[in-house]
């Protein structure tokens, strides 16, 4: 990998683990819906000026459909249950648990047929569940009101995105911006009827409303760019090594700006959390020091 792609994957691994200090800032002042689908409109915002510029269409008409199902489980339902789940866990927590959804693909991967239950995979996947067992029972975050039904939201969330990722693989592919310019369009269709029952009291405070900003136009919409120009320079297998460095970032930032403690379990459960799923996903890094064998 280049000096360059490297420098993208640790930017992106910040951007995506910074997410859910951004949700735990807006959390105290917006609603779930509300949070999410204002994230939505930013990020639709933000894409919407890309596809001006880059000359794009959004394709209704031929993708409608995987625009409304990947809208719904790839985006409005996990991200109102991350919001809902912001209001009550830290921001380490919620990050560490959100690496687990390769774990939950690979089991629904096995269910409906699609690969074999190796030894390596089985081990990976008790690996993962026991790691989220350690830093939910152990963590002092767990004796607040509503922790446990936090973390059963985060844990639907992540089960939506693998969902969402093997739905993925069986259909035709398309410009992936247009693609994530729809479905978010789609996400933000979805919730904006809900928005009026919600709306707060009073106005949030200037740093609620740039957390969402940051949410929707960062971590939503700029991401996506550096992660598809990742995917395209240095190939799925290093991509996917973002997934692995998220949590990272989750527990450095909640320590840093949030004041979240970070005990033995928090640590142990990351690393036995992300051991696991990098047996379920079969990563395997390639070292620098690794020389290429040829015939």
């Amino acid at each position: 990998m280049s000096t360059a792609n490297v420098m993208r994957l640790l930017l992106l691994s910040a951007i995506w683990g910074s997410s859910f200090l951004f949700m735990r800032i807006a959390a105290p002042y917006l609603d779930p819906v509300t949070m999410a689908c204002a994230r939505f409109v930013f990020a639709t915002a933000f894409l919407t000026i890309v596809m001006l510029i880059w000359r794009r269409r959004p394709q209704f008409k031929q993708n409608w459909k995987p625009y409304a199902i990947q809208g719904l489980i790839g985006a409005t339902i996990p991200f109102c249950l991350f919001a809902f789940a912001a209001q009550t866990l830290p921001a380490s927590l919620m990050a560490v648990v959100n690496a687990t959804a390769p774990i939950w693909a690979a089991i629904l991967g096995v269910i409906l047929g699609h690969h074999k239950l190796t030894l390596t995979n089985a081990v990976g996947l008790v690996l993962g569940l026991t790691g989220v067992g350690i830093l939910v029972g152990l963590d002092p975050a767990m004796l607040a009101p509503g922790a446990a039904l936090s973390v059963a939201a985060i844990t639907l969330a992540t089960f939506c995105y693998s969902v969402n990722a093997i739905y993925m693989s069986r259909i035709r592919v398309v410009d992936p911006l247009i693609m994530a310019f729809g479905y978010m369009f789609m996400s933000m269709i979805y919730t904006a009827p809900f928005v009026p029952f919600y709306l707060p009291d009073a106005l949030p405070p200037p740093g609620a409303i740039a957390a969402i900003a940051v949410l929707g136009i960062v971590c939503s919409g700029l991401s996506y760019l550096i992660y598809l120009k990742l995917m395209t320079e240095a190939g799925t297998t290093s991509a996917l090594t973002v997934t692995f460095l998220i949590p990272v970032f989750g527990i450095l930032w909640g320590a840093l700006f949030l004041d979240e403690r970070i005990g033995w379990n928090t640590l142990v459960g990351s690393v036995v959390v992300i051991s696991g799923t990098a047996l379920v996903t079969g990563f395997r890094p390639r070292l620098p020091w690794r020389k290429a064998v040829t015939a």
